[in-house]
């Protein structure tokens, strides 16, 4: 089945297979299947390629109110817990029994949207549910608003277009970011109809290559290894291409205009992979100094006064027109200090080797760094190529151990997905100073660490120890004690106590510990680094 009732079958495919090459399958079987340009608008939607601004949430509640009771809605919604799930359960189309005629493509409908104004979304949206049956509503919906969640994100659907036509993934995300939704050149090239594309002269994301946790500290050959730092900032890739510069996420996303002044500063031709930093008066400042500047499409010059954010390098990609992946990471060093050199000394600067010879000397490096901002080391092969992903035996990362704090469950509110039935997100927080322990204050919220049974032991917790509800979120008893896993705290406006958590995580469930017991906020500002 084509169209958009084929994608509501992947959709409703991805949401209940039980497995990563499952899902695989699933995607390459439906590009096969799908003629052009269905399929390259689809694959756009599973990876978050695809912006049609005329479709708000608001917009979708609005339309499902005046069709059925708001409140047979809310209530709906609350034990649902996702919009487009709901309203496309619930639609009740404006003439029952007439023939909606054909379905419409995907194509056809990822066009109508993308030129849809503000005043036109109501109607032109509620026609479209009106021609569906619930698995197309559902599909349209997570379509328009962007938020398929489906258990396969971009990396997924990228693995299944390589599985899908016999071509290296490796090849297809480095093409990838050059390409345009519905992206007709990359399934030319895929399918032998046409040249692979030649990008060579736009300023490209290229695949990461990353590192595994050190697992065995005592089978590492240190020798053979160069250690640098592991900062707690944003990696990045800086890419100037014949006088354009583009800055990348991990994720590929451009976020040049996030962090301007790297962009403006990278004035050398080169491929730089590195860690977005912001600079203190005594060195790195916290993790939340760097989030302030994260999201912003627009930043002010005062905001980059404030948060004075730089590069430190750690690799080297490209060398101008010259491609360095391929020799060892001691001579790609040698060209990377060169390049770094020549920047601004403000906005880059080069990541130190540490002397190190024993597993001794790595592991008291490891638990004295000199800036709280660092996370632990980064150990790598000195002989070792770039190489996109995860390779056995050539990075590792060895982090120092999380914070642990002992925190006291205050809300919770469903998930999205196959969690969408359960209370997933908890929000915990931590005594207001003070011998009384009459007051908590929140200072995290958490979705993960606990596992498939404790989710389900925490759900009926939750369900079990209501006290108040606030539409999808429910307020609990103050009585649950979870020990909850960091990797640094900070100072926050958005929550009353002044903290937030970074990376929380569930680590146990404190069944045996009473409320009282838990930590303060004044113990978690005495490790704000």
């Amino acid at each position: 089945m084509t169209g958009l009732s084929g994608f509501a079958d992947l959709v409703d495919g991805l949401s209940y297979a039980g497995g990563r090459n499952a899902k695989l399958k699933l995607i390459a079987d439906w590009l096969t299947a799908t003629p052009d340009p269905d399929r390259g608008w689809g694959l756009a939607a599973l990876t978050g390629g695809l912006d049609l601004p005329g479709v708000k949430p608001a917009l979708i509640r609005a339309l499902i109110e005046e069709r059925i009771d708001p409140l047979l809605f809310r209530l709906s919604y609350d034990y649902v817990g996702d919009l487009a799930e709901t309203v496309s359960l619930l639609w009740e189309p404006s003439r029952p029994g007439a023939d909606p005629g054909p379905a419409p493509g995907l194509a056809t409908v990822v066009d109508e949207l993308r030129h849809l104004s503000r005043s036109a979304a109501p109607a032109v949206l509620a026609d479209l549910l009106d021609r569906l049956d619930a698995p197309s509503r559902y599909a349209l919906l997570k379509l328009a608003t962007g938020n398929l969640r489906v258990g396969a994100g971009a990396r997924l659907a990228r693995l299944g277009f390589a599985q899908a036509f016999g071509v290296s993934p490796e090849e297809v995300e480095e093409l990838w970011h050059g390409i345009q939704p519905p992206y007709a050149e990359l399934f030319a090239w895929a399918e032998g109809r046409g040249e692979r594309p030649d990008l060579a002269t736009r300023p490209l994301f290229r695949p990461f290559m990353l590192a595994h946790p050190l697992d065995d500290p005592e089978a590492l050959d240190v020798a053979a290894f160069a250690a640098e730092w592991k900062w707690d900032g944003i990696r990045a890739m800086s890419v100037r291409v014949g006088g354009e510069t583009r800055l990348y996420s991990r994720d590929g996303n451009d976020i040049s205009g996030t962090f301007p002044e790297i962009a403006a500063a990278m004035q050398v031709d080169a491929v730089l992979d590195g860690e977005l930093l912001v600079r203190s008066a005594d060195g790195v400042a916290s993790f939340n100094s760097l989030q302030q500047r994260l999201g912003r499409k627009i930043v002010s010059a005062a905001m980059q006064d404030r948060y004075p954010v730089f590069m430190r390098c750690y690799d080297l990609l490209f060398d101008g027109a010259e491609d360095m992946r391929e020799q060892p990471l001691t001579a790609r060093r040698a060209r990377l200090a060169a390049i770094v050199a020549q920047l601004d000394e403000r906005r880059f600067d080069l990541s130190p080797d540490l002397p190190a010879t024993t597993l001794e000397d790595l592991a008291e490096l490891r638990a004295s760094p000199p800036d709280p901002a660092i996370e632990g080391l980064m150990l790598k092969r000195r002989d070792s190529p770039y190489v996109p992903g995860r390779r056995t035996g050539l990075w590792y990362k060895w982090k120092r151990s999380p914070l642990t704090a002992d925190c006291v469950l205050m809300y919770a509110q469903r998930g999205h997905g196959k969690r969408s039935s359960f209370y997933s997100d908890f929000t915990f927080g931590a005594w207001e100073s003070g011998p009384q322990r009459e007051a908590l204050l929140p200072v995290g919220k958490a979705y993960f660490g606990f596992t498939d049974a404790e989710l389900k032991w925490l759900d009926q917790w939750v369900r079990s120890h209501t006290v108040n509800r606030f539409g999808p979120v429910r307020e609990v008893e103050k009585t649950l004690v979870l020990e909850v896993a960091f990797d640094s705290i900070g100072p926050s406006t958005r929550h009353k106590s002044g903290l937030a958590m970074r990376f929380p995580r569930i680590a146990r469930i404190r069944t045996d510990k009473p409320a009282a017991e838990a930590d303060t906020v004044a113990g978690l500002k005495a490790l704000v680094c």
